[in-house]
């Protein structure tokens, strides 16, 4: 369905120009009406038709016919909106003729178009593509995958080394003494060898002593079947004899559910759903009897026999149903193989599946130079081997499963150079400014693509790298076989040109253009003054470009190229490149959407940025000045203009769709009426404020009452800032302040809904618990360096009655910290680097689970692991700064949660002792 989609997106594009551009259009307006009507039309035959394509390549050329055709339209209109603009500088007796002629030659291209159309839509019966609802059954080519993926616990399987850590964790999980049915879910993106590891654990010898009789293993799949499921697992419990099977067949869904209920009743059992698609299924599978008086609905009953079920699942969505779930991930893997060995299962990226085929080539000849040979080619080895078909088969069937909306973002991950991080709040603007988010009543687009970004997340299509304290996406890669799907999708629908790592070798100045004319993105890698020397004119509807700095210094002296040969860009973005200067002609630009510079050097824009009437982000940094032009810009809707050098006037009070403005200064931000943005939700505001009026700056602030959801107030040097009642703002949830301040009690006024807080460099120098522990809806808490410069903190019996994470950094003074029984009661997440700060009061927190302490030393380690085989586990914290991740077990009764508490406090007190910082 991404090809249905990406029209679709072009479409209802079209029609918005059509709305917005309304001017333009007299005297063709009437042909570009129908014409859009046409193409809607024909959209609702796309999703059949995209359903037969792979097996049929006479449809998959008329679902390329619509594509490129709407193509055609939105290039017609985009070109044709560009010409009317330029025409108003010039005569009156000259405009009126040109307009004419283009309108002629509009009219012209309109009328080709809609004959082709018609064209297509004579074929469309012939083809057998019928409309939306009247043929729903199940490609072949669906089918035929899902059967490759069919699994059953006996089948033969490839060793695959590394997973003894995993199977270990899972057999105590399975084999464990807890009296309660448990749901232990096996989460990870296809071809992570979840089936390998289930098949290993459900035939280890403790597992098979432990359930001697009641153990069964059900495929589910996409097409999930309940009835299909109850029969594999009567099929397989040993007391179900020839004549209660042909019994079982005969009886209804619902009266199968209850037969197996009565089987698995008074038994203990283990069941292994294998590959489950949505919680949907997960639910449909367990609720489909109502014979059990203790767990109404469930076909699994509880009974206190230790009985477990073991789901497998490509989702967290779906894991997050379970009561446990282990995470399989690239990192997990270490497999014991020797330099190229150790090389070629490091460009798996710790995909078994990979590793099992690699395995298998890599057999036929174990000399060095054959496997040096497969070593610096893999991927075409694996291709001529035939291997590589069963790792892309398998990931195929993820992207098949995915909804239309995200196939364009999906696809859009092609973009990105191979093991990149990506910034998921520079992802998300990029997809907006594509126009892959729709529009949700009362949600912001930025709201909704951050919901697309975590469903790809929860089908395991993107990885996650780092995460905010309150666990929100920050950082984000993709897989490399998951990428190598997305490019090869992406080529296929023509949604990208070739992603280019310029080479002088290859690309000499003098070469011909080596892109298609059809070609709608392209990635440049490397060297860019490269690119811009060669030949650009072939690709004049190129609608994205995005420079990535992969190292080294690269820097370009004119920019002029990209205006003159890609005149409808949309989205350019050239961060971390060396810029010099950008030529004023970029105001022709007319159809830019997102303006992307930051880390460029850059230190003016032309004042001519003012006329790109259609942009909705402009993301720079550590500009001298910015232009007083942006108020022109009345569909900007994103402004990062982060660490000006000058504090300038900028007025921004006209730009009303406006939703975040991130680093505009304190002086720049009383001098405009702030009651004017009733869009705006998170504002960023830094600088020097001493001449800032309290009063006028708080006025400013509680103006954005209705919309405004996240403040940040900077201030430089020594000065303070300024104060403010925010209670007047109800829906302001997220605060950050960092700078000086006076007495909380006397100058701030904390919002109701305030759910996270961070305070840093505020030099308070009473204790601000007494005021903070009484906001009711304060989740997280971030005290950071320089907030408060005393020795002693005190939370009283009934603070902070929600709070979940507290975090204390850099705290060189603080040496004791008293929590009072009953205080923080849903504390889960403990973080602080000063052993020297005492903390009582820990062992009362019982819902503590983390706790993220800065040293990684080998006597710590040593210590540690005195409590982790008990209670506890511990991971290495990533990164320049390191630390331990000390993690408590889910599911402890309140006496060892208690016990639990007791040791962790004996190891940070022996810590304290040892004098670890």
């Amino acid at each position: 369905m991404a090809k249905e989609a990406l029209v679709s997106f072009a479409v209802e594009r079209i029609g918005d120009m059509l709305i917005q551009e309304a001017s333009f259009f007299k005297g063709v307006r009437g042909q570009v009406d129908r014409l859009h009507k046409d193409l809607r039309a024909m959209q609702c035959f796309l999703e059949e038709a995209d359903k037969k394509q792979e097996e049929d390549s006479r449809v998959r050329n008329w679902v390329y016919e619509i594509r490129e055709a709407v193509y055609d339209v939105e290039d017609i209109i985009d070109m044709f909106i560009l010409n009317a603009q330029s025409l108003r500088t010039h005569s009156f007796p000259e405009r009126a003729f040109k307009k004419l002629t283009n309108r002629y030659k509009v009219g012209k291209k309109v009328e080709a178009i809609q004959l082709g159309l018609q064209d297509i839509s004579n074929r469309r019966e012939a083809l057998g593509i019928k409309n939306i609802g009247e043929g729903t059954s199940t490609s072949r080519s669906t089918q035929m995958l899902q059967n490759l993926r069919r699994s059953t616990p006996h089948a033969e399987e490839h060793v695959v080394v590394g997973l003894e850590n995993e199977a270990y964790k899972l057999v105590n999980q399975l084999i464990g003494r807890d009296q309660r049915r448990r749901v232990i879910s096996l989460v990870g993106m296809g071809g992570i060898c979840k089936t390998t590891l289930s098949k290993k654990v459900y035939n280890h010898t403790q597992v098979v002593e432990c359930f001697p009789d009641y153990r069964a293993w059900a495929y589910v799949s996409q097409d999930c079947r309940p009835r299909d499921v109850y029969m594999q697992i009567i099929k397989q419990i040993c007391s179900s004899t020839k004549e209660q099977v042909e019994m079982a067949e005969k009886l209804q869904e619902h009266e199968l559910g209850d037969f197996l209920h009565g089987h698995l009743k008074d038994n203990r059992y283990l069941i292994v759903l294998d590959d489950v698609w949505s919680p949907a299924d997960w639910s449909c599978l367990a609720k489909k009897s109502s014979n059990d008086p203790d767990c109404l609905g469930s076909v699994f009953p509880d009974g206190g026999k230790c009985n477990r079920i073991l789901i497998t699942t490509r989702y967290k969505e779906v894991a997050s149903h379970a009561d446990a779930f282990l995470d399989i991930d690239a990192e997990s893997y270490l497999p014991d193989l020797k330099e190229l060995g150790e090389n070629m299962v490091d460009k798996c990226n710790g995909l078994p599946l990979a590793i099992v085929l690699l395995g298998g080539l890599l057999s036929k000849n174990m000399s060095h130079i054959e496997w040096k040979k497969v070593h610096d080619n893999m991927s075409a080895y694996l291709a001529k081997e035939g291997q590589i078909a069963g790792v892309m088969t398998m990931m195929n069937l993820s992207y098949i499963d995915l909804p239309s909306y995200l196939k364009p973002c999906f696809l859009h991950l092609s973009l990105f150079p191979e093991d990149y991080v990506i910034s998921t709040r520079k992802l998300l603007l990029l997809w907006i400014s594509e126009g892959f988010v729709l529009q949700q009543d009362r949600q912001s687009m930025k709201d909704t693509a951050e919901i697309y970004l975590n469903e790809l997340i929860n089908r395991n299509l993107i990885q996650v790298v780092r995460t905010s304290v309150n666990a929100r996406v920050m950082e984000c890669r993709v897989h490399d076989f998951i990428q190598e799907l997305a490019i090869e999708k992406a080529e296929e629908h023509n949604f990208i040109g070739t992603n280019i790592v310029v080479d002088p070798h290859l690309f000499p100045s003098s070469s011909p253009s080596l892109f298609s004319s059809k070609s709608r993105r392209q990635s440049i890698y490397s060297d860019f003054e490269r690119y811009a020397s060669i030949e650009h004119y072939s690709t004049p509807y190129l609608r994205s470009l995005l420079y990535f700095n992969l190292g080294g210094i690269c820097r370009i002296s004119q920019l002029d190229f990209i205006t003159k040969c890609f005149k409808v860009l949309r989205v350019q973005d050239l961060e971390g490149l060396g810029i010099e200067n950008v030529p004023s002609i970029i105001g022709e630009l007319i159809h830019l959407r997102y303006l992307g510079l930051r880390h460029t050097g850059l230190k003016m824009l032309p004042l001519s940025i003012g006329n790109l009437r259609n942009l909705q982000t402009l993301d720079i940094n550590n500009l001298k000045r910015v232009p007083d032009v942006i108020w022109k810009i009345t569909n900007m809707r994103y402004i990062y203009i982060e660490e000006q050098e000058e504090d300038d006037p900028l007025k921004i009070d006209t730009v009303q769709n406006l939703q975040i403005l991130s680093g505009i200064t304190f002086n720049q931000w009383i001098r405009n009426n702030s009651s004017k943005l009733t869009c705006l939700e998170k504002l960023k505001i830094e600088g020097r404020c001493e001449l800032v009026e309290e009063v006028e700056f708080s006025n400013s602030i509680a103006k954005l009452h209705s919309s405004l959801k996240s403040l940040y107030l900077k201030a430089s040097d020594e000065s303070s800032i300024p104060s403010l009642a925010m209670s007047s703002c109800p829906h302001l949830c997220k605060l950050d302040i960092k700078g000086r301040m006076q007495k909380l009690t006397e100058t701030f006024k904390f919002p109701r809904n305030l759910s996270q807080l961070t305070l840093e460099a505020c030099r308070l120098e009473c204790d601000p618990m007494p005021i903070l522990e009484k906001l009711p809806n304060l989740l997280t808490l971030r005290l950071r360096a320089g907030s408060y410069l005393g020795k002693e903190m005190h939370v009283s019996a009934d603070g902070f009655p929600r709070l979940q994470i507290l975090q204390l950094l850099r705290f060189k003074e603080l040496v004791w910290l008293n929590i009072l029984k009953g205080a923080m009661p849903w504390l889960m997440q403990l973080e602080f680097d000063n052993f020297k700060t005492e903390i009582f009061g820990l062992n009362e927190l019982l819902n503590l689970v983390e706790v993220k302490i800065p040293f990684s030393s080998l006597l710590a380690m040593i210590l540690f692991h005195k409590i982790e085989d008990s209670f506890w586990g511990l991971t290495r914290i990533a990164g320049a700064e390191g630390g331990m991740h000390i993690c408590r077990q889910k599911g402890l009764t309140l006496a060892s949660s208690k016990q639990a508490l007791e040791q962790l406090a004996d190891f940070l007190e022996q810590c304290s002792r040892l004098n670890f910082v």
